[in-house]
């Protein structure tokens, strides 16, 4: 099933969307929010599906064309918004950037940080912020919507909670995370607000490739028009989403509705000859992790963050060529406080 938010007050409006994207239809008569829906999933699931199902068969009334830029977030705000950093060979190359060892537990205890979960991108909204100082960079990324999870669950137990999958651009700050992280505090000003793909999917859309907690795909991005990452979202991904949430659930329980994310997708690469797409690797699903290379390569980074202007596009197919998500396509454009 595939589900979408249109653009209306806070919470969005709840769209039903058909498996080629082409086609949708409201739903106010089920739900009008898709966080209702995952505050009662088993009474609402069923009934979706079947709309869902009719859709695709071209026999539902009402029907519109689908138009990902009328859509928000699929959901514009959420009670939760935890990011992992589950391949981690982003954070040793990011760490390397910084100049800073990596700790051994890194590879046996996930990375997670609480980020702002009030006020997410649309797919095609742009990114508003005030100056390119602070080093824009984006990360393409994925991340599961849970259920209700008790605190204290396993893994397979968090498997279990797992109701939809979407893309994100959770967009960094560069410039300002290293004297943000030395204040031994976490992430705060070096996160705006992260940007999902106009559609949340349940895991038996991937068919066979939702593959024990992972999605077995390429994550597509193309910068300012141009191939730049095609890393498989399942390899070196070390924590699955199961792992990750069962991490976060440690301690506190999980509401339904909270987004966990997967980090930055990233793939062992030759670091010595470049790992480009156009070098023959699988490229980067972030601008940092080039520069790092270039540092190691050639002792300074050459492709410099992004500018207000630039173009990022994050997206997946299936084995047929579909898009799976619909697109993150956004530009980052100057923010004007208003007064």
């Amino acid at each position: 099933m595939k589900l979408a938010s249109l653009k209306a007050g806070r919470d969005g409006e709840l769209i039903v969307v058909s498996r080629d994207l082409t086609r949708a239809v409201k739903v106010s008569t089920i739900a009008c929010t898709l966080q209702q829906v995952l505050d009662h999933w088993t009474r609402y699931e069923p009934p979706l599906k079947r709309v869902y199902d009719a859709l695709n068969a071209g026999s539902v009334a009402g029907e519109f064309s689908f138009n990902p830029q009328d859509c928000a977030a699929p959901l514009p705000r959420a009670y939760q918004w935890a990011d992992g950093s589950a391949y981690v060979n982003h954070v040793e190359l990011v760490r390397k950037a910084r100049k800073a060892d990596m700790p051994e537990s890194f590879w046996h205890d996930p990375l997670i940080y609480q980020g702002g979960s009030d006020s997410f991108i649309g797919a095609c909204d742009d990114i508003p912020l005030a100056s390119e100082e602070w080093g824009i960079d984006f990360e393409a990324e994925l991340a599961v919507i849970t259920d209700d999870v008790p605190m204290g669950s396993t893994p397979a137990q968090a498997a279990d909670k797992i109701r939809l999958i979407m893309l994100v651009n959770d967009v960094s700050l560069r410039g300002l995370i290293p004297a943000e992280l030395a204040k031994g505090f976490g992430f705060f000003q070096s996160k705006p607000s992260s940007s999902f793909s106009p559609i949340a999917v349940t895991p038996d859309e991937l068919g066979t490739a939702w593959e024990e907690g992972r999605v077995n795909l390429p994550l597509l991005v193309h910068y300012n028009h141009q191939p730049f990452g095609k890393a498989n979202a399942a390899q070196d991904m070390v924590f699955n989403f199961p792992q990750l949430i069962a991490h976060v659930t440690k301690t506190r329980p999980l509401s339904a509705g909270a987004i966990i994310g997967s980090g930055t997708v990233s793939n062992k690469q030759n670091t010595e000859f470049g790992s480009a797409i156009q070098d023959g690797g699988v490229g980067y699903s972030c601008i940092v992790e080039l520069r790092t290379i270039e540092t190691l390569n050639q002792g300074a980074p050459i492709t410099p963050f992004m500018k207000f202007g630039d173009r990022v596009k994050i997206e997946m197919l299936d084995h047929a060529g579909q898009s799976i998500f619909g697109a993150i396509d956004q530009q980052v454009v100057q923010y004007h406080n208003p007064t």
